[in-house]
């Protein structure tokens, strides 16, 4: 009985890494901001503003959504949309 042939794994660019990773980026950041300044009153006329502890709770946010989506979940967001992963 012979096996079925498996097609090898096609590497994605190293360009598709960064693009997601810049994307993936600007994406919690904008959302993870938005939230977070909603929670402690720091939204302007123009988006929100950060300062002192909710912007660190952005930055524990913006570690999180890398580590856990990329190890638990098998990749960020648009590592997935891409197909980088």
């Amino acid at each position: 009985m012979t096996q079925p042939e498996v097609a090898p794994i096609k590497q994605a660019s190293t360009a598709r890494k960064v693009f997601a990773a810049i994307l993936d980026f600007f994406f919690i950041f904008i959302v993870g901001g938005y939230v977070v300044a909603r929670f402690t009153g720091g939204t302007t006329d123009g988006g929100f503003e950060l300062q002192g502890m909710p912007a660190f709770a952005l930055f524990g946010i913006v570690i999180l959504y890398f580590i856990v989506f990329s190890r638990f979940l098998g990749g960020t967001l648009f590592q997935r949309l891409l197909g980088v992963r």
